[in-house]
């Protein structure tokens, strides 16, 4: 059977699957690879055979071969605190701002779950989304609140995520909180939020006293002329 020859990856639309069985390959492009070995598929494209990586190397695997786990780094990566595993599925290309059945991101369930390291490295992609709201309305924020987690709270402040939003219950993370650290830090990032938004009212406010003031002087000069 003639095979398509492979195409480039898309960044963030590479899938993980899990092989079912052992393949032995029978030419060059093929790509071998043994029974529970996890594959990076890139593309799916023709139905019969799809691109992918496994331990490095790429090729092309037959489609009824794998099993799919996605969303994976919602649950055998971010729940567990498996950073290995999430360091290979970046370098794999995975998509990190995928939802589950509940509408939960990775950074979501990290947080949720406590593991700043796996936060921190999720927070270090430039394409995290921050603010993302799950079916209960609540972000990542709200998730590391409510379960008291201030380093990673301040974590993601310190990313300018945001403290406003509202979830189904009509929340903020900071009405979510469930200890005395997390609230400070969240009142803190409020409070400096307010006063920047203040500070904006006045230069405004100033800048059209001195507009006005300008159109004044121009306008009586004008008539004493």
């Amino acid at each position: 059977m003639s095979k398509p020859p492979p195409k480039p990856a898309k960044p963030g639309q590479v899938k993980v699957f899990r092989a079912l069985f052992t393949f032995d390959p029978r030419t060059p492009d093929e790509l071998y690879f043994e029974e529970g070995d996890i594959l990076y598929i890139s593309d799916t494209s023709d139905s019969n055979w799809w691109k992918g990586t496994c331990r490095g190397r790429t090729g092309l695997i037959p489609s009824n071969y794998g099993q799919s786990l996605s969303p994976v780094l919602h649950r055998l990566t971010v729940l567990r605190g498996n950073l290995s595993w999430l360091r290979e599925c970046l370098d794999n290309r995975v998509g990190i701002n995928g939802l589950d059945k509940a509408g939960n991101t990775a950074l979501y369930w990290s947080c949720h779950g406590g593991h700043r390291d796996v936060v921190e490295l999720l927070l270090s992609q430039p394409n995290c989304e921050l603010n993302q709201q799950n079916k209960l309305g609540d972000t990542a924020l709200h998730a590391a609140a409510w379960k008291g987690y201030a380093d990673i709270v301040e974590m993601l402040l310190n990313r300018n995520a945001r403290t406003d939003v509202l979830n189904n219950e009509k929340k903020t993370a900071l009405e979510m909180a469930t200890n005395a650290q997390c609230a400070s830090l969240l009142k803190r990032k409020q409070s400096s939020g307010e006063a920047t938004t203040q500070q904006k009212h006045n230069y405004l406010s100033v800048y059209l006293c001195a507009s006005s003031l300008c159109l004044c002087v121009c306008s009586d000069n004008a008539h004493s002329q």
